[in-house]
């Protein structure tokens, strides 16, 4: 017999949940304060879908400048610290350790230094989605075979030629691996900032209802949520399939055998 496909095998799981999501609730296993029915989550989803798009929009606003921060910075430092040695071995063990702190934690800082309006969410979301771009680049770039580098400064190119030309596009998959956790992270940071202090978006509207215990409001809001990550994990995969052709460009790769010491590898992007 024939085993599905992983994709079929994927849908099937999907309708499996939202079957279940559908009868726990009618069913009376799971009380409905706890867990609303998936019909009356879309109902009240499709009766305040004014409230849920305008509160949409303001999420996303923040959700894209945090990420033009974090993607944006996070490229840049990325590959100054891991081109540059003397920045590498000061600033990446600094970074890194940064890294391993809760940054939720600084939250209450980023309001007293912006209030509690969308630039204290955008600061620490992008803050939040800054260091695993950041320290993917740095990773990224270590691995670029240094010929590549040779050549390019060989030809006089600058330090910012070095790293639009050469560098970045040479490190791109495990760029593009940060910039998917990154955002992932923004999108939470975000979310967990409008649910601790905001008067709009789709984390205030989860602390709003959940305080008068409105559970198809709230579980309609984190709908959402799961809508706008699932559509930026597509968005980052089709980035993906789009640059495949820079998989193997400029990557350090084992010798082929005792007469070939390198193995054929694309041309870098032009200086």
């Amino acid at each position: 017999m024939r085993r599905p496909s992983p994709s079929a095998v994927r849908w099937m799981l999907l309708a499996a949940l939202l079957l279940l999501w559908e009868l726990m609730p009618q069913t009376k296993i799971v009380p409905e304060l706890f867990l609303p029915s998936l019909s009356k989550t879309l109902t009240v989803l499709w009766k305040d879908r004014v409230e849920y798009a305008e509160n949409l929009l303001v999420t996303l606003y923040e959700v894209g400048v945090a990420m033009l921060i974090a993607c944006g910075a996070g490229i840049l430092v990325g590959a100054l610290v891991g081109g540059i040695s003397v920045l590498r071995n000061l600033m990446l063990p600094v970074f890194s350790s940064l890294y391993a702190v809760p940054i939720v934690i600084l939250y209450p800082i980023f309001t007293a230094w912006f209030g509690i309006g969308s630039e204290s969410k955008i600061a620490f979301a992008g803050i939040y989605g800054f260091f695993p771009v950041m320290l993917s680049t740095a990773a990224g770039i270590r691995t670029i075979d240094p010929q590549y580098m040779l050549a390019a400064r060989s030809m006089g190119a600058t330090l910012p030629q070095q790293i639009v030309r050469v560098i970045i596009p040479a490190s791109i998959p495990t760029v593009l691996s940060g910039l998917r956790l990154g955002g992932a992270l923004t999108i939470i940071g975000v979310v967990v900032s409008e649910m601790l202090t905001a008067s709009a978006g789709i984390g205030y509207l989860v602390t709003r209802y959940r305080t008068i215990l409105d559970s198809p409001h709230v579980f309609a809001a984190i709908l959402m949520i799961l809508l706008l990550s699932i559509l930026f994990d597509l968005l980052a995969r089709a980035v993906e399939r789009r640059t495949l052709v820079w998989q193997t460009a400029g990557r350090r790769v084992p010798s082929a055998g005792a007469a070939t010491s390198t193995t054929r590898m694309p041309a870098p992007a032009p200086v």
